[in-house]
């Protein structure tokens, strides 16, 4: 199999990098027979070629059985139409990676930001293709317009098929947990938009009667994600919702440093870490890349599952075992968690423990 990596901006490179020995350790000790191809996108794109993102590039990945995205600086990229384009929202809609698959777990040998006591393991399933986003829920055009200097309208998009698709998974990956799934809305104030999503989910529930449902408005939900994060196991949420809550979750977990992420069709998928690109520390070799091997490990079993490749699946829970007991040694931490390796040999420690349980 082959993987297409795109480093990207800010600290992208240098999490790539790092995510890389250890990938290479992996597909060693486990025979997977990896192949990886580069292509330039985000600012380097745009410096060689005009746009932060080429379409060559995004019919090139189709090619591929993986992609590995570094973190990309959209805020400052220019304006659209001089070359800025969105490089996570071009993949997501180019190759439809409608399901943002972002977990959220406490480790009991680091500090959460949880009360004492508490302990946290789900997975939000973010819709990624449509929503509040608007430069993505449109075949043409932009969603956001302003009629007058002083007015700015932005239009919101649910559908009936976007809606089921990602509820299907989410239930589908319930039946492997703890077969328990909470949708996350508005119902009571966005009655069309989210009273469809919210309508989908349930119809979805039905052909999952060992999967327990309920359903949470988005602003309690934040307060139950505090108060007790115990209660959650697999949450579906539209786009907006989905990415604040699963910032809001990682951060409670730990760090969002901490969290792995993978962008998901039904034949493809790609593995972002879940953070953004911090150009404050580029180029200092401080940058935890352990969401970036996190989600490079969520790539590996989502292709295990979904080509029927058991080796895969053996590699993915080898990386993230290998990475985790890095975490547990207070030496091989990173500053960010009160460590001083950098982040190269972050990933260089994580080979090791490959190579060393091989």
């Amino acid at each position: 199999m082959k993987f297409l990596v795109l480093p990207c901006d800010g600290i992208g490179p240098e999490i790539i990098a790092a995510s890389m020995s250890a990938l290479d350790a992996v597909n060693q000790q486990h025979g997977l027979g990896l192949e990886f191809d580069y292509e330039d996108v985000g600012f380097k794109s745009l410096e060689l070629h005009g746009t932060t993102l080429r379409d060559e590039v995004l019919e090139k990945a189709r090619q591929y059985d993986g992609v590995i995205l570094g973190t990309q600086s959209h805020a400052d990229y220019p304006a659209p139409e001089k070359g800025g384009r969105n490089v996570s929202a071009g993949f997501r809609i180019g190759l439809d990676l409608y399901t943002n698959v972002r977990p959220a777990r406490t480790r009991p040998f680091l500090e959460s930001n949880l009360k004492p006591g508490k302990q946290m393991d789900l997975v939000i399933m973010r819709e990624a293709t449509e929503g509040f986003y608007p430069d993505r829920n449109m075949t043409r055009g932009w969603a956001e317009l302003m009629p007058s200097p002083d007015m700015a309208l932005s239009v919101r998009k649910i559908t009936r098929h976007c809606s089921e698709r990602i509820a299907r998974r989410a239930f589908e990956l319930a039946m492997t947990r703890r077969r328990k799934v909470t949708a996350i809305h508005k119902a009571n104030s966005f009655h069309m938009t989210d009273g469809l999503f919210l309508d989908v989910v349930r119809e979805v529930a039905r052909d999952f009667p060992e999967v327990t449902l309920d359903d949470l408005l988005v602003d309690a939900s934040t307060a139950h994600l505090v108060r007790n994060p115990e209660q959650f196991d697999v949450v579906v949420a539209t786009n907006f919702y989905g990415d604040i809550i699963s910032d809001l979750a990682s951060e409670l977990s730990g760090s969002l440093g901490l969290a792995g992420s993978v962008m998901a069709s039904d034949t493809i998928c790609c593995a972002q870490a879940q953070h953004g690109s911090a150009p404050g520390i580029q180029g200092q070799d401080i940058a935890n890349p352990t969401s970036m091997l996190l989600s490079i490990a969520m790539l590996l079993d989502w292709i295990g599952d979904h080509h029927t490749r058991p080796e895969y699946t053996a590699a993915a829970a080898s990386l993230t075992q290998a990475v985790d007991r890095c975490l547990e040694n207070p030496e091989s931490r990173t500053p960010d968690l009160g460590g001083t390796m950098g982040c190269r040999a972050f990933g260089e420690a994580v080979a090791q423990q490959l190579t060393t349980t091989a």
